[in-house]
């Protein structure tokens, strides 16, 4: 059943499911609204690298803040997809990433960039599995 709450949001008690169509009317009447993350340009220029790629950058931003994120920043000269390069350009995505990385290394003293760099090696191993999951499904 859907609801209207104060604000104008539809407030659900149904589970909807995977399937929903956005926009479409659903059993209960209510109506499925599609949500999606509007991300800074730091975190836009998180480049889509192979899994076991992703998996590295990750321990090494784990143990040495920074350190994945600039290896990183290479791999989009070398061809990785970032939702960034058609808008930006391949030199800017680059150093954005570069960017990125620095400000972690200069942060890490006060935990902050620490946090941001694991952080950021788990959005790099998200957008690889979610790459691997849609290659995997569109080979089938």
């Amino acid at each position: 059943m859907a609801q209207k709450e104060g604000g104008g949001r539809v407030k659900t008690g149904d589970h909807l499911g995977a399937k929903a169509i956005a926009g479409a009317p659903t059993a209960g009447g209510g109506v499925v609204v599609e949500v999606r993350e509007k991300k800074g340009s730091l975190r836009a220029a998180i480049p889509t690298m192979p899994f076991p790629l992703a998996v590295i950058c990750l321990f090494l931003n784990t143990f040495i803040p920074g350190l994945g994120t600039f290896i990183s920043a290479f791999t989009v000269l070398c061809g990785a997809r970032s939702e960034l390069v058609s808008q930006r350009g391949v030199c800017c995505v680059f150093w954005l990433n570069v960017a990125a990385a620095f400000i972690q290394i200069l942060t890490a003293v006060i935990m902050v960039g620490w946090i941001m760099s694991i952080f950021w090696g788990m959005d790099m191993v998200i957008l690889a599995s979610q790459y691997l999951s849609s290659c995997v499904y569109l080979s089938i």
